[in-house]
């Protein structure tokens, strides 16, 4: 059985005021995706966008996802 060794995966993000953009992001020490972002602008705030439930495989036999929905939780004013 093959196993994915990647060390990073696609956060799509599919709402909030970053939707329809993507960022690479690495995977935890334990090998899953993030439960949360925090996406700073260079304008005195940053996003917070928490996983969701779509998750993207290249082969079907790949332990780990190649992409990981994320929906917006919050602005937060720095």
């Amino acid at each position: 059985m093959e196993t994915s060794s990647t060390t990073s995966y696609t956060a799509k993000l599919i709402d909030g005021p970053l939707e329809g953009k993507t960022v690479a992001t690495a995977f935890l020490e334990s090998g899953d995706p993030r439960p949360r972002l925090e996406l700073g602008t260079d304008q005195g705030k940053h996003y917070v966008y928490a996983r969701g439930s779509g998750l993207e495989f290249d082969a079907a036999d790949d332990t780990r996802p190649s992409a990981v929905e994320y929906r917006f939780v919050e602005t937060v004013f720095d």
